[in-house]
């Protein structure tokens, strides 16, 4: 059986949505479909949960809803038209309204276009809507309720029908809608696989599946076949942002395959997310290059750092007496390297600065701005001499200047910090390295 997750593009305009029910059609496993709210229709377009938000802020203002509403309420009144429903969005649409207008938090505004989504897709396939704040669960302290939620899901399996699921919310004990972070649909359709036991959990978006590399940096980047959860963990979080990064974690325990698939190239397989990857031939050792930009570094130097006992506790207390999380730290033996993202020091960095100070007395401070980040990532690098080696002899023959190495413990990655003007440049003088 296959649990189906749809994003924001596929259910932006009738026509797309009629190529769900063509791909849903062609393959009777296809059981339990999870839905986004609708996305941009077209450059410059404004996404259905953009105009939620505006909508509760909209309440915070002037105590209601008010135009935004009007054009929530346009778009999936045209779409149940265009599709030739007999459904009244407009009755959904007061409620959600209503709702709107009386709760407490942007998050049941925020959750509204995935309701209202599954519950148009649901009438256009004749599968049955299951409203997920009745089995996606989360506690008190809004920690999300795995237990409790896998042991509700399991129970759909018992309906015989196909289903259709909002994704990116839940509810809490009281029963007011909690969200995931955003783009957290797929973490729902995750969940849902895990619990119904799915074969594999279909991802259907508007690209192909993963590229090895920015394809907006690289025009001919090819595209992955195969990676595994952990390379999917480091891309994700440098970037490569086709998949919530967290949606592996509900489905690795159980080894459910992720099927990366494009509703607009259905005849495409796409790219296979699985827990090991070595049965798999691959033309590289590297199998992707992720990145970003926005990252400032501060570097300490003292004399006998390394024989300081508590050096680095204490300069990390600091980071998180200002709710600051680090990204890396690379170290010497009197030297420290903390990369942080820009907007983490925004308004607050000569007091960090200041206070690093007091607490450690560094004999240099040095602040550094407008760092990118590349991460390249690849299970086979562990094993293969001069990876690294090829890696700067690239940067070096593009004029490309490193200021800042940093490899991970299981040798899967190896971080690169580059001047943002460089950042371009060094994606594809590492690509071209290694895939030519």
């Amino acid at each position: 059986m296959k649990v189906c997750k749809f994003g924001g593009t596929s259910m932006a305009t009738a026509e797309s949505i009629r190529q769900i029910e063509t791909i849903i059609q062609s393959d009777s496993q296809r059981k339990y479909v999870v839905v986004s709210a609708p996305g941009k229709r077209f450059k410059g377009d404004t996404k259905v949960t953009d105009l939620l938000y505006a909508a509760n802020a909209e309440k915070e203002q002037f105590g209601i809803a008010g135009d935004s509403i009007e054009e929530i309420r346009e778009r999936f009144v045209a779409l149940a038209n265009e599709l030739n429903l007999e459904l009244d969005m407009d009755c959904y649409i007061d409620k959600v309204e209503e709702g709107i207008n009386c709760a407490k938090t942007a998050d049941f505004a925020a959750s509204r276009g995935e309701y209202l989504a599954a519950i148009l897709l649901a009438e256009k396939l004749g599968y049955r809507f299951i409203d997920a704040a009745d089995i996606i669960k989360f506690k008190v302290d809004g920690t999300f309720d795995a237990d409790s939620t896998n042991d509700l899901v399991k129970e759909l399996k018992s309906i015989a029908t196909g289903i259709v699921i909002p994704g990116f919310y839940g509810s809490l004990p009281d029963n007011t809608i909690k969200t995931f972070s955003r783009g957290g649909s797929d973490i729902t359709g995750a969940i849902i696989a895990r619990g119904v036991g799915a074969t594999v959990y279909e991802n259907w978006t508007d690209v192909n599946g993963f590229m090895i590399t920015d394809p907006t940096i690289v025009k001919d980047s090819k595209q992955m076949e195969v990676l595994s959860y952990e390379e999917l963990r480091e891309l994700s979080y440098m970037g490569a942002s086709v998949l919530h990064p967290d949606s592996i974690f509900p489905i690795k325990e159980d080894g459910i395959p992720i099927n990366i698939r494009n509703t607009f190239e259905p005849e495409n397989k796409g790219t296979l997310i699985i827990a090991d990857t070595s049965e798999y031939p691959k033309a590289s050792v590297v199998t992707g290059i992720a990145g970003r930009k926005g990252n400032t570094t501060i570097s300490l130097k003292k004399a006998m750092m390394n024989s300081e006992l508590g050096f680095g506790r204490r300069v990390l207390s600091v980071l998180e007496r200002y709710g600051i999380s680090f990204e890396h730290m690379p170290t010497g033996i009197d030297t420290m390297s903390i990369v942080i993202t820009e907007k983490g020091l925004n308004g607050i960095e000569q007091a960090v600065i200041n206070d690093i100070k007091n607490k450690v007395a560094p004999d240099n401070i040095e602040v550094i701005h407008s760092l990118a980040l590349i991460a390249v990532v690849g299970h086979g690098m562990a094993n293969q001499m001069g990876t690294a080696a090829k890696i700067f002899a690239a940067l070096y023959e593009a004029g490309i200047n490193v200021r800042m190495i940093d490899q991970g413990s299981s040798e899967m990655n190896i971080i690169i910090g580059v001047e943002e003007k460089d950042y371009e440049n060094a994606i594809k003088a590492i690509y071209y390295a290694f895939f030519g």
